[in-house]
C-alpha cells in the first residue's frame, strides 16, 4: 500500500484484506508475512517526499507511521546503515513468495474446473463484427463468451487490430538473490528517490532489485534477451549495499531480469473496451500486490459486466492519442 498513487490506494486495500487470508483462501502457505514495509530517505531531500508517503496514507485510512531519524529506523530494522534520514513504516503492508503464490493460484484455478495449457502462442484475438468471440492460437481457434487479456507487454500488439492503443514502454529490472541466511530484516524495502526494492524471504534469502532500464527490444522475450547486464547487476547490488551493508558479504545465488509493463502514468488498466473483452495491463512494476484483487475484478466485469471496486481511474481511454510511456523508475 505504501507510496502508491491515490486512485490505487483502495485497491491496494482490499488486496491486502484478501492477502490475510490468502494461504486459507488457496490451501497452501504462499509464505505471506505482514511484517511491514520502510521506506527510506537517504538525503535529506528525500524527507519531503517520505512525509507525503505518510499523509496520503493516513488520508487514506492507511496506518503510516514518520520515523525520524537513523535511529528510529534502525531500532525495527537494525541490520540497515546509519546513514539515513528517517522513513515511513506501513505496518499493514507485506511480503510473499511469487512463484508459490501463482503456482497456488493455478492449483486453486484447476481444482475449480480451469484448463491450464502452457507453451501456446496467441497469435490474435478472433472478432465477430465489434464482439471478440475467442483467440487464435498455434494450436487452432479457441472461442469463449468472453477473452480475458492480461498479456503484459504483449498487450499493445493484441489490441492494436481492434483499433485499440495501449501505450506501454517495455523496461527491465535486475534481481539479484543470496543464498539462505539468518533473519535480520522482516520489512519490505524501498526507498524515496526509487532505484532499489527488496525483503529477506521466509527461507532466508535476499531479494532486491535494482533500478529499471529501457529493454530494447523489438521482438518476443527469449531466455537470453531478458538477462541483465553487468552494469544493471552492479547496480543493483550498489543500491542493495547502500542499505544493507552486510549484503556485501553475503554469497550470491541467482541474478535474474524481470520485464515491466510501464504505463505513461504509472498506473494499469482495467477496462472492458469491447463486448467480450475484459483486460488488465500496465501495472508498471507493482502489480503483484493487486494480483488477488485484480482477478476479482476482471472476473467480475467478465462475469456480470461491472464491479464494486473503483475502477474509473484506470480506463483505457485515458490514453487517447498518447504514444509514449513516462519514465518513471519503479519504487517497489
Amino acid at each position: 500500500q505504501s507510496g502508491r498513487h491515490p486512485a490505487e490506494l483502495p485497491l491496494a486495500q482490499a488486496a491486502i484484506r484478501r492477502w490475510e487470508h490468502l494461504n486459507e483462501e488457496l490451501g497452501t502457505d504462499v509464505e505471506y508475512r505482514q511484517e511491514g514495509n520502510l521506506r527510506l530517505a537517504l538525503t535529506e531531500d528525500d524527507l519531503p517526499k517520505i512525509r507525503a508517503v505518510v499523509a496520503e496514507g493516513n488520508a487514506a485510512g492507511i496506518e503510516t507511521i514518520m520515523l525520524e531519524g537513523a535511529d528510529a529506523v534502525r531500532e525495527i530494522a537494525p541490520a540497515l546503515t546509519p546513514d539515513l534520514y528517517g522513513a515511513s513504516l506501513c505496518p499493514t503492508d507485506g511480503h510473499a513468495n511469487p512463484a508459490l503464490v501463482v503456482r497456488a493460484f493455478a492449483d486453486a484455478a484447476q481444482r475449480a474446473g480451469a484448463e491450464i495449457r502452457t507453451g501456446v502462442e496467441v497469435r490474435r484475438l478472433v472478432v465477430d463484427g465489434d464482439r471478440v468471440t475467442g483467440v487464435e492460437t498455434g494450436n487452432g481457434i479457441l472461442s469463449g463468451g468472453v477473452v480475458v487479456l492480461a498479456a503484459g507487454i504483449y498487450t499493445p500488439t493484441l489490441l492494436a487490430p481492434l483499433g485499440l492503443e495501449m501505450p506501454i514502454n517495455v523496461t527491465m529490472v535486475a534481481a539479484v538473490q543470496s543464498v539462505p541466511v539468518p533473519p535480520t530484516l522482516k520489512q519490505v524495502l524501498g526507498v524515496a528517490s526509487g532505484g532499489v526494492a527488496g525483503r529477506q524471504q521466509v527461507d532466508g534469502r535476499y531479494r532486491f532489485t535494482g533500478s529499471t532500464t529501457p529493454w530494447g527490444e523489438t521482438g518476443p522475450h527469449t531466455p537470453e534477451n531478458v538477462r541483465p547486464t553487468f552494469s544493471q547487476v552492479q547496480d543493483a547490488i550498489t543500491r542493495t549495499i547502500r542499505v544493507l551493508p552486510s549484503f556485501a558479504e553475503v554469497r550470491m545465488a541467482n541474478v535474474w531480469g524481470g520485464l515491466i509493463d510501464q504505463s505513461p502514468d504509472a498506473l494499469p488498466v482495467f477496462d472492458a473496451p469491447r463486448e467480450g473483452l475484459v483486460m488488465a495491463a500496465g501495472f508498471s512494476g507493482h502489480g503483484f500486490c493487486l494480483g488477488p484483487i485484480t482477478g476479482e475484478i476482471l472476473a467480475d466485469l467478465a462475469v456480470e459486466g461491472e464491479t464494486a471496486h473503483p475502477i474509473a481511474p484506470f480506463a483505457l481511454a485515458r490514453f487517447a492519442g498518447t504514444t509514449e510511456a513516462a519514465d518513471v523508475t519503479l519504487n517497489g
